[in-house]
């Protein structure tokens, strides 16, 4: 669960968390989320690090067309929906009624986050994508055999490196879902030594890019592969 420290300091961004919605436009649509402080916490609210990645997938030339994407730590939601608007096909376009399509993004949090965020997805998406995103369980290290091992083209994380004591079962979830083509994007912000000690964790088992960093917000996104291999977007 994308669960981070609540930063006391500027009045408008508690107001902005403990707000219980939070809007956005991303791919040509109005993306409304609820927000839930009240009853599931820093987990339940729109952090900066999932904005920035929303932006850069959808200015960055990053093409998610018909690509398995798969969403860690999806809190309320807003980065696998956008991956989800972003990722519709050519054949969604033109067939909408006769063209049967799996699901190709995958939305997951822990299990008391599910009903919330699948409330986000549904509302969030047009009937003719809902089939294209599914909102599944995962706990870290623990849920990887629904999982099929190296299924993923994307692996997308927002401001999921937070609790020192998970670092292994994170690594060890990424580890299950890449494949050598896969590439994992994680967007965070570096509060603290433990963050910099996940880098380093990262880096021992991928090759680790930093590829934007919003200096507005304060925000990096990370591009990591398996091994030496590396694609320029």
């Amino acid at each position: 669960m994308a669960l981070v420290p609540y930063e006391e300091g500027a009045a408008w961004g508690a107001r902005r968390l403990h707000s219980p919605w939070a809007a956005y436009r991303f791919a040509g649509r109005s993306v409304r989320l609820r927000q839930d402080w009240r009853r599931l916490g820093a987990a339940a609210v729109v952090w900066d690090a999932a904005v920035v990645l929303c932006a850069y997938l959808e200015i960055g030339g990053i093409d998610l067309r018909d690509r398995p994407v798969i969403e860690l730590g999806a809190g309320t939601g807003l980065l696998g929906i956008v991956a989800t608007l972003l990722g519709k096909g050519f054949f969604d376009c033109l067939f909408k009624a006769i063209y049967s399509c799996s699901a190709r993004v995958t939305i997951t949090d822990r299990a008391a986050a599910l009903e919330f965020l699948e409330a986000n997805v549904e509302a969030n998406l047009p009937s003719e994508l809902r089939p294209r995103a599914v909102v599944k369980e995962l706990t870290w290290g623990k849920d990887l055999d629904n999982f099929p091992p190296g299924a993923f083209d994307f692996i997308l994380g927002a401001d999921i490196v937070y609790l020192e004591e998970t670092f292994a079962e994170l690594l060890q979830t990424l580890e299950h879902l890449c494949s050598e083509q896969t590439v994992i994007l994680l967007s965070c912000r570096i509060r603290y030594e433990r963050d910099h000690k996940f880098l380093k964790m990262l880096r021992g088992r991928f090759s680790v890019y930093e590829v934007h960093y919003d200096s507005s917000k304060d925000v990096h996104i990370y591009k990591a592969q398996r091994g030496g291999h590396k694609d320029d977007f």
